[in-house]
C-alpha cells in the first residue's frame, strides 16, 4: 500500500514544482540571458535562436529555408523550458537597453503583426489610490479652485528629486542649436529620466493635473516642452512613425506596453480591459522621450496624439487611422487622466453588490452610467467574436462585485467634442489572446492535502 501511496504522490509533487517554477517571479532577461550561457544546451539553442532572427529576411531556397525553420522551430522550444523564455524587463532598470535587446530577440520570430507585440515589461500593478496617499495637494475640494497644473509644478520645486531632472530636462529643451530649435535627442532623454525617476506624485501632477480654464490647459501641455519634444516641421505619416519606432528597442517597448495597459474595453465601468488606471498612465508616461511622443493636441480637451497624421496612407489609411485613433479617442486613457486629476480610481468606492440573476449578462453588465452600448460593431466596441475568453468573464466580475463607482467615467457626452470618430481604437494584443492563468496560492494547500490523506489511509492499513 505505501508503493501504491508513493505512486500517486509523485505525480503530485512533480505537478507542484512545476508550478512554483512557472508562477514564481520572473528573472529580468539579462540575469536569464547570463544563466542560459553558462548551460551548454541552453547557450547552443539560444546563439541557433539569434541567427534564426538574424537571418529572417535572408533569401533561402525552399530546402534550406524548411530545414533552418525546423530548426529554429525546434531551438524555440527547447527555450521554452527555460527561465530566459518567460523573462521580462524593469522599465528604467540599470541596463534597460539590453534587457530589450535580448527579450526582442527571443520574441522578434514569434510576433505576427508589429501592432500586437506583448509588453516585454514586467506588470506593476500599482493603483492611483496607492499614489494620492502620497499626494498632500490634490484633494476634491482643492481641484475646483486655482490652477491646479501651477500648483503642481510648485510641489515639484519643493522636492529635491523633481527639481532635479526636472531642470535636467529643461535646460536640452529649451536651449536652442545651429538651425535646430533644440537639442532634441538630449531633451527626449531627459524626458525619459524625468518620468522614469521622479515619483508618479510629482511627474503625474504636472501632466494629469485637472483643468478648469485655458491658462491650466496651456500649461499641462507645455509640461514636456513640446516646440522640442513633439512638433516638427512636418508631421510624417504615423504608420512611418511607427516603423521608426519600431527600430529602438526603448521606443518599441513603450509602445508595445502601451498598446497592453490602455486597451480599452466599453463593457467594463473603467472603459478599461485591464481595470488599471495608474497601468495605463505608467505605461502612456512612458513613451514621452521616444520619437512616439504624445501631447495633448490642444488646449480644450483630453485627446492626445503622436505627432503625425494618416495624409499618403494609400491602401493602409484605415491601419493608420486605427493607430491614431488608438491615442486619441481612447475612452481608457481618458478615464485614467481624468480620475488622476479628480482623485478618484477604478475601487475607491465599492457598490453594493447586486443580486446576481440569471439574466445579468443581458442587463447591466455591459452598460456604463445605466446608458445601453450601441449595437454590435459600433465605435469603441470590440466584437465578442474576438473577445479573449477572460473578457466575458471579466465584464460579469464587474457587474458583480469588484469595479468602481460608474461615475468615474465618461460618457460620450462627458467628452464634448472629442466624441469617438473615425476607425475604432481598438487593438487586441497576443497577451489578451491568451487565457487568463490560474492561481497557484490554492495549489501546494490541495497538493500536501492530497498527500496527508493518501498517507494516512497508507499507515491506517499498514497498522
Amino acid at each position: 500500500m505505501f508503493l501504491a501511496t508513493l505512486y500517486f504522490a509523485l505525480p503530485l509533487l512533480d505537478l507542484l514544482m512545476s508550478a512554483e517554477v512557472s508562477g514564481g517571479d520572473r528573472l529580468d532577461c539579462v540575469k536569464a540571458s547570463d544563466q542560459c550561457l553558462k548551460e551548454q544546451s541552453c547557450s547552443t539553442k539560444y546563439r541557433t535562436l539569434r541567427q534564426c532572427v538574424a537571418g529572417k529576411e535572408t533569401n533561402f531556397s525552399l530546402t534550406s529555408g524548411l530545414e533552418a525553420k525546423d530548426e529554429c522551430r525546434s531551438a524555440m522550444e527547447a527555450l521554452k523550458q527555460k527561465s530566459l523564455y518567460n523573462c521580462r524587463c524593469k522599465r528604467g532598470m540599470k541596463k534597460e537597453k539590453n534587457c530589450l535587446r535580448i527579450y526582442w530577440s527571443m520574441y522578434q520570430s514569434l510576433q505576427g503583426n508589429d501592432l500586437l507585440e506583448d509588453s516585454p515589461y514586467e506588470p506593476v500593478n500599482s493603483r492611483l489610490s496607492d499614489i494620492f496617499r502620497a499626494v498632500p495637494f490634490i484633494s476634491v475640494e482643492h481641484i475646483s479652485k486655482g490652477n491646479n497644473c501651477l500648483d503642481a509644478a510648485k510641489a515639484c520645486n519643493l522636492d529635491d528629486t523633481c527639481k532635479k531632472y526636472r531642470s535636467a530636462y529643461i535646460t536640452p529643451c529649451t536651449t536652442s542649436m545651429s538651425n535646430e530649435v533644440c537639442n532634441r535627442r538630449k531633451c527626449h532623454k531627459a524626458l525619459r529620466q524625468f518620468f522614469d525617476k521622479v515619483p508618479a506624485k510629482h511627474s503625474y501632477g504636472m501632466l494629469f493635473c485637472s483643468c478648469r480654464d485655458v491658462a491650466c490647459t496651456e500649461r499641462r501641455r507645455q509640461t514636456i516642452v513640446p516646440v522640442c519634444s513633439y512638433e516638427e516641421r512636418e508631421r510624417p505619416n504615423c504608420l512611418n512613425l511607427q516603423d521608426s519606432c519600431k527600430t529602438n528597442y526603448i521606443c518599441r517597448s513603450r509602445l508595445a506596453d502601451f498598446f497592453t495597459n490602455c486597451q480599452p474595453e466599453s463593457r467594463s465601468v473603467s472603459n478599461c480591459l485591464k481595470e488599471n488606471y495608474a497601468d495605463c498612465l505608467l505605461a502612456y508616461s512612458g513613451l514621452i522621450g521616444t520619437v512616439m511622443t504624445p501631447n495633448y493636441i490642444d488646449s480644450s480637451s483630453l485627446s492626445v496624439a503622436p505627432w503625425c497624421d494618416c495624409s499618403n496612407s494609400g491602401n493602409d489609411l484605415e491601419d493608420c487611422l486605427k493607430f491614431l485613433n488608438f491615442f486619441k479617442d481612447n475612452t481608457c486613457l481618458k478615464n485614467a487622466i481624468q480620475a488622476f486629476g479628480n482623485g478618484s480610481d477604478v475601487t475607491m468606492w465599492q457598490p453594493a453588490p447586486p443580486v446576481q440573476t440569471t439574466t445579468a449578462m443581458t442587463t447591466t453588465a455591459f452598460r456604463i452610467k445605466n446608458k445601453p452600448l450601441g449595437p454590435a460593431g459600433s465605435e469603441n466596441e470590440i466584437p465578442t467574436h474576438v473577445l479573449p475568453p477572460c473578457a466575458n468573464l471579466q465584464a460579469q466580475k464587474l457587474k458583480s462585485n469588484v469595479s468602481g463607482s460608474t461615475h468615474l467615467c465618461l460618457s460620450d457626452n462627458d467628452y464634448g467634442k472629442d466624441g469617438l470618430a473615425g476607425a475604432s481604437s481598438h487593438i487586441t494584443t497576443k497577451s489578451m489572446a491568451a487565457p487568463p492563468s490560474c492561481g497557484l496560492s490554492s495549489l501546494p494547500v490541495m497538493v500536501f492535502t492530497a498527500l496527508a490523506a493518501l498517507l494516512s489511509v497508507s499507515l491506517a492499513e499498514t497498522s
